[in-house]
């Protein structure tokens, strides 16, 4: 909802008055509260105020003067935190259609519920997400759609299609031969690996999203077996960074991960059994994690009844505690961490219920918030988001209380702004 159409609902938590605020698009906004959450360091910034021009931050003050002529957004007893970000996301994908049951849908289905699915993940407060895989450029057209204003959702960082090898876990899994299903994107060798990239990158795609090992969700597919070479996997990355792209690998199995951090991955999808060598390999080389250690609350309890397949559940129970465990071992290690739910596999809109399960497992609460706002931001390339500061969009969020103390908070944010809009007000 843009900022000069809310004054008929504004309610009593923002100071300026319930009158029509469509001369005021041009004015700067103030927004004080209790708290700010300083995603650099981890700290929390006392009575700040927060001054936006347009869709920018312009400055960051503790206890600083207003400007005259300003309107003022007064979240007094919250707390500001970043634009949060989820770095794996499937924007096109909804849990509740699992094993054949997607079938009963045309094509175009996934393309219409990704629309309710990018505003219910706004209204979460992720203001930014990595979309690790769609189908029929799903993630592309909405990022489009919503960057030209025609729907709302998050800025989306779309990876198109993920690929990898024949028969792996990126490939079509679920069909007989006589259907002919298959990733148009199957990539057997260095030279296909490379012409796959820019092709993805042709069509829009601005990070390359690769499948290292097999995975839970595909059928004939173990999530320890290595499904690309280390050949493969660095082609990918070489020809990526050629480009300015990011590589992620979708890499559960131990020597999948180690061979996708030699051959110069960004960020490791899972990671669910990674072991001592690639924990050391991965702070080693600086590579990203991304581990969804919440999803399999979600699967276990509603899979079977959502249609997910019972080979599906077994090897989700199995990596399950192994890649908690794992997570705990390469955060107390000094493995460098990002957020990464993996929504879609469990409901868009509940991307905040994995933080209290970073903290369970070794994590203060400040640093799963750096995970989704700082490091997210530095693991994406981007100096624009992830921190309240001067200069990047004013993507902001706030909580009534502090989450530095209870993480949970964000599981239900209160205010979200985009690009200086409000897109949900106490």
């Amino acid at each position: 909802m843009k900022i000069h159409a809310v004054a008929a609902v504004i309610i009593a938590a923002f100071t300026f008055p319930q009158t029509a605020l469509a001369d005021t698009a041009d004015r700067d906004t103030v927004i004080i509260a209790d708290r700010l959450f300083d995603s650099r360091t981890g700290t929390l910034l006392s009575n700040p105020v927060v001054l936006v021009r347009g869709d920018r931050i312009v400055s960051v003050q503790s206890g600083g003067v207003q400007p005259a002529g300003a309107q003022v957004i007064d979240l007094k007893g919250m707390t500001l935190v970043p634009g949060l970000i989820d770095m794996h996301t499937h924007i096109d994908s909804d849990p509740t259609y699992g094993g054949y049951n997607s079938l009963q849908f045309g094509d175009r289905f996934w393309s219409v519920i990704a629309v309710p699915n990018a505003a219910k993940t706004l209204q979460a407060g992720f203001t930014t997400i990595r979309n690790v895989g769609a189908d029929a450029w799903n993630d592309v057209g909405l990022m489009q759609a919503i960057d030209q204003g025609k729907v709302t959702g998050p800025r989306i960082v779309p990876a198109g299609y993920a690929f990898g090898a024949t028969g792996g876990h990126c490939d079509s899994t679920f069909f007989p031969p006589s259907m002919e299903q298959r990733n148009a994107y199957n990539a057997d060798s260095p030279e296909q690996a490379r012409h796959s990239v820019r092709e993805i990158r042709k069509y829009g795609a601005q990070v390359i999203k690769i499948c290292a090992t097999g995975g839970v969700f595909s059928r004939n597919t173990e999530p320890g077996q290595q499904q690309m070479s280390f050949q493969d996997m660095k082609a990918v990355a070489d020809d990526a960074h050629m480009y300015g792209l990011k590589v992620a690998a979708h890499a559960h199995g131990a020597s999948g991960i180690k061979d996708a951090i030699r051959a110069g991955i960004d960020t490791i999808e899972h990671a669910s059994l990674i072991d001592d060598e690639g924990i050391t390999l991965a702070k080693k080389y600086g590579t990203w994690l991304s581990m969804d250690i919440y999803n399999t609350e979600y699967t276990q309890s509603e899979g079977k009844k959502n249609g997910v397949l019972e080979d599906n559940l077994r090897k989700d129970r199995e990596v399950a505690d192994l890649q908690r465990e794992g997570f705990r071992k390469a955060h107390k290690a000094g493995v460098r961490m990002v957020y990464g739910t993996d929504a879609g596999v469990y409901p868009h809109g509940d991307n905040g219920k994995q933080f209290r399960w970073m903290v369970q497992y070794g994590m203060t609460p400040a640093q799963a918030i750096q995970a989704a706002t700082a490091n997210a931001a530095e693991a994406l390339g981007r100096k624009d988001v992830g921190v309240i500061e001067a200069g990047r969009y004013a993507d902001i969020v706030a909580v009534k209380g502090n989450p530095v103390q209870d993480v949970r908070l964000l599981e239900r944010v209160d205010f979200v702004m985009k690009g200086g809009e409000v897109v949900k007000k106490p």
